[in-house]
């Protein structure tokens, strides 16, 4: 396995990379982890799903055939396809399936509404989308406003089902997907893609290079428009290679509990590539509820659990762990978002009592570097702290007014330089530039847009965030897309949204509403714009509430005060506290 040739390894200073990261592809990654350990050390699964095992020779042969039906669809190396699907194993398969052709998968939520899909294909110049059954009427209503052909792959879950699940699922479905349409020019059925296979007598020969882009991930915009992100294969190799190395133990034969979405880069980078290439098992699953959470985690003991807070809030209130023993954890990860200190040490003490020899470990990252970049440490926690970087991952604290180093201890803009730096934002040059600046080091570094400090040990300090964000369970929501959504409404004259506290979701989306001279609030208005909301905003950017005022408080420059907003919810919640 020889060294990457990445340049950034030139710049950092003359410090040469301390990990030997695979040359090439995701593909040719996953493929020397398994040759190396898999087939030597006998059976193990690639990944699991509902109980259905895929052995890592039966994954490479899954992949190699949807890689040859994707090049019978008129797939090149290049092209892009936007796959729009949940934690199932077609979504993985055909992941890695466009790698080993070369061509490029753009990763969206399935619960992403028909504007949004609409933006995400147009953007990524798609040439075909794959998705769920019960998701591909919105899909196709979303096509209507394209004028490019793009082919739509429909896969069902219970194609991938053990028996008698197979035959059981389509019962339990209450809203049934409707029937593909036949002899149609745009929609495939999954089965009939697969089987265009046998047109291709053989994959290319040559793989896809380490700096070409491997995958799309799409991160909202400041302005409200989503920006898309180029990751590479070496980008996504390296975080894998980094998170196992980081991780303090062996993450070969382990099993991985793959329950965030493949739309979100850390349940890509780490949930599914960073197990892969580390020879380990993902079990996949679909969606997440507090029902089946520990019946799923006792079934198939995993060793490592990555999640939001929300998902070990979940831990904590769910009914199913009574006298559990967790003993078989190796390693709890949370990212996504912050960690509170009461609840670290809830989840903490709950692993404690239910036999787990490990603690909660927090980590920070950004989807321009794939997910995370640092993480505590095994065996050492300091409060308030987010961990520190990963191997070959260097952090700068800098003044955002002229992006000089600033001293140990003293708060500033937090940039990331390292092998899984984005390779920029597609075909925006100018947010490209703004976010990948060259310091006065030589170097590339990218700017979170995140304030922090660093100790003198090296731990970093999460502060805030520079720009406005949402982040509900996890996912990023950027108030000012909710804004652009509802000052569309006719009715609507301004809006503000915000993030307010939730139990469950830590944050949830509030907006406040001002209507236009002469409208009277109403629920019929309310509704009306919350109707409006759900076609163009992916359902957890949803506002949960909406307030009608006749004004919103102004800053001195006359730019709605949001922060005022927000700090009168705050009191509102501690007064709800005391009461």
């Amino acid at each position: 396995m020889n060294k990457p040739k990445a340049p950034w390894v030139k710049f950092y200073k003359g410090i040469p990379e301390t990990i030997e990261y695979p040359e090439g592809s995701m593909y040719e990654a996953i493929k020397f982890a398994a040759d190396t350990h898999i087939y030597n050390n006998g059976y193990k699964a690639a990944y699991v799903f509902q109980g259905k095992e895929t052995s890592y020779p039966q994954f490479f042969a899954k992949v190699d055939r949807i890689a040859k039906a994707f090049m019978a669809l008129g797939i090149e190396k290049g092209d892009r396809v936007t796959i729009c699907m949940p934690n199932a194993p077609q979504g993985i398969d055909a992941f890695y399936a466009l790698n080993r052709i070369g061509a490029v998968p753009a990763m969206i939520h399935p619960l992403s509404a028909a504007g949004e899909i609409t933006f995400y294909v147009k953007h990524s110049q798609s040439k075909a989308v794959l998705v769920l059954d019960m998701f591909y009427e919105k899909v196709l209503e979303a096509l209507k406003e394209i004028d490019e052909p793009v082919k739509v792959i429909v896969a069902k879950i219970k194609d991938e089902l053990p028996f008698p699940l197979n035959m059981l699922y389509p019962l339990t479905v209450k809203d049934k997907p409707a029937p593909l349409p036949k002899n149609s020019d745009t929609v495939i059925g999954w089965n009939e893609f697969l089987a265009g296979a046998k047109k291709i007598s053989k994959l290319p020969d040559e793989f896809p290079k380490e700096e070409e882009t491997a995958v799309i991930l799409f991160s909202g915009g400041t302005t409200g428009t989503s920006k898309g992100i180029e990751l590479t294969n070496l980008n996504m190799n390296a975080l894998g290679y980094q998170v196992s190395q980081s991780a303090g133990f062996s993450m070969e034969g382990l099993r991985m509990f793959s329950v965030m979405p493949l739309f979100h880069g850390f349940g890509l980078g780490v949930g599914i590539h960073t197990a892969l290439v580390s020879a380990a098992t993902c079990i996949l699953i679909p969606q997440f509820t507090i029902k089946t959470y520990a019946r799923d985690v006792l079934k198939y003991k995993p060793n490592v659990i990555v999640g939001v807070p929300t998902l070990f809030e979940a831990l904590l209130r769910s009914d199913g762990f009574k006298n559990a023993d967790l003993s078989f954890l190796r390693g709890v990860f949370c990212g996504g978002d912050s960690l509170s200190v009461e609840l670290k040490k809830k989840v903490d003490a709950f692993l404690k009592e239910h036999n787990a020899p490990v603690q909660i470990r927090e980590g920070y990252g950004t989807t321009e570097c794939v997910t995370a970049s640092c993480l505590t440490p095994y065996d050492f926690f300091r409060e308030g702290s987010i961990g520190i970087p990963f191997p070959d991952v260097f952090y700068q604290i800098v003044d955002p007014k002229n992006d000089t180093e600033v001293p140990y201890g003293e708060e500033g803009e937090i940039c990331i330089c390292g092998p899984t730096v984005m390779k920029g934002y597609l075909d925006n040059a100018a947010e490209t530039a703004s976010t990948l600046r060259t310091h006065a080091d030589g170097n590339v570094w990218l700017h979170t847009g995140d304030l922090g400090t660093m100790d003198e040990d090296g731990f970093v300090y999460y502060k805030q965030r520079l720009k406005r964000l949402i982040i509900v369970s996890g996912f990023n929501v950027y108030p000012s897309q909710v804004e652009n959504t509802i000052d569309a409404h006719p009715d609507v004259l301004l809006s503000c949204a915000i993030g307010i506290p939730d139990p469950y979701k830590i944050h949830k989306v509030k907006a406040f509403v001002v209507l236009r001279p002469g409208v009277e609030p109403s629920d019929k208005i309310k509704e009306e714009i919350l109707e409006h909301c759900r076609k163009n905003i992916s359902k957890y950017a949803m506002p949960r509430e909406i307030e009608f005022r006749t004004e919103l408080p102004k800053t001195l420059v006359g730019k709605v005060a949001y922060r005022k907003l927000e700090e009168e919810e705050e009191a509102k919640a501690k007064a709800q506290k005391t009461e």
